[in-house]
């Protein structure tokens, strides 16, 4: 079925189903001249966000000569920034229109990207409590009023990052799964929403694991997943993972499935096995020829297998991410201390110079 035609019919319908929650959110894109038919994010323009969120569009305004120079290379590129309970969930539609319009400048033709990291509770403290019925009810009035300040905008989303904590989530409740479910169903039927949910990385679980957890997750209802937002394995080993991925979910009947790989700090790459010490708060590398440090990756693209060799890929691996990978984008936040908070100046100009790219 033709997106277009498949947008219409589900925009027609009285209840949601996969099939429609599928077409639906598929294409940021649809609609724009010469975009394309097969990639939702190729074709149009990436928004660049012009706020203070985490500091460094504010420090690259501040900045003078070579150093204004060196973080336009972060700065100036469309990136990612997420979201989460604390934007308050009465307020958080709201949130949603005032970043869109931050990064499109009232054009709806722009794409905004944006991470949603709302489940609570989360990561480690997901491993030892569940949420409670009050904190369902918060989280889908949260999704609820994103979804209504999204509306009509084109937008790429990755849907909760380090998703694979699923996997010690007490008793094996799917109470969290089906709250990420509920937002993948939300989400993917808004026009023009290109969902993925994150799952994690190729040096985290296994690929019959991971397929599991999107699965439970409502991998179903999205454009498919999204891979290395918090960890630093290379753009190669990412690529290799996502298809095996893609080939899995398609023997249990979830077809179609296609990913995108954040590419902002592996430059240097290395993996969690190869160092385990303060892994998220890694040494930024020292030069450009450093090695297992933290470094900026390939800038945002939808070209994955424009330039094979400068990007580390051998043919093989070019022609996996030409048939499975929409985009490199930059969802990680190298330039934050521990990925998560606050804003460090140093870290950034550090990363921006001594990027290989």
């Amino acid at each position: 079925m033709k997106p277009r035609l498949a947008l219409l019919i589900c925009l027609g319908a009285l209840a949601l189903t996969p099939a429609c929650a599928l077409a639906a959110g598929n294409f940021a894109n649809a609609g724009l001249p010469g975009a394309s038919a097969t990639n939702p994010l190729a074709g149009m323009t990436w928004g660049v966000y012009r706020g203070s969120l985490d500091g460094l569009y504010a420090d690259w305004q501040s900045a003078h000569g070579t150093d204004k120079q060196l973080l336009a290379k972060e700065a100036l590129q469309p990136l990612m920034y997420w979201f989460g309970s604390w934007n308050q969930d009465a307020l958080a539609g709201q949130v949603a229109q005032h970043y869109i319009r931050a990064q499109t400048k009232g054009n709806s033709a722009v794409l905004s990207q944006m991470a949603i990291f709302r489940a609570d509770p989360w990561e480690g403290a997901s491993c030892t409590e569940l949420p409670t019925a009050q904190q369902v009810a918060g989280y889908k009035q949260w999704i609820d009023n994103w979804a209504k300040g999204i509306g009509s905008s084109r937008v790429v989303m990755d849907l909760q990052p380090d998703m694979p904590f699923l996997n010690c989530i007490p008793d094996h409740s799917q109470v969290p799964a089906q709250e990420l479910k509920y937002a993948a169903q939300a989400f993917s039927a808004l026009p023009h929403t290109t969902v993925y949910i994150d799952a994690g990385a190729s040096d985290w679980e296994s690929v019959s694991t991971v397929v599991t957890l999107l699965r439970e997750a409502g991998v179903q209802y999205t454009r498919g997943f999204a891979l290395g937002a918090t960890h630093y394995a290379s753009t190669a080993d990412e690529l290799l993972y996502g298809a095996s991925v893609v080939k899995a979910l398609a023997k249990q009947g979830v077809t179609g499935m296609h990913f995108i790989i954040n590419t902002a700090q592996n430059g240097r790459p290395f993996t969690v096995q190869q160092n385990r010490d303060e892994f998220h708060d890694q040494d930024i590398c020292a030069t450009a020829q450093s090695t297992h440090c933290v470094a900026l990756g390939i800038a945002p693209t939808t070209n994955v297998a424009g330039n094979p060799s400068a990007d580390g890929l051998n043919q093989s691996e070019a022609a996996i991410a030409e048939q499975f990978c929409d985009a490199y984008l930059w969802f990680g936040r190298p330039w934050l201390n521990n990925q998560a908070g606050p804003f460090e100046p140093q870290r950034a100009m550090d990363l921006a110079t001594s990027t290989p790219f």
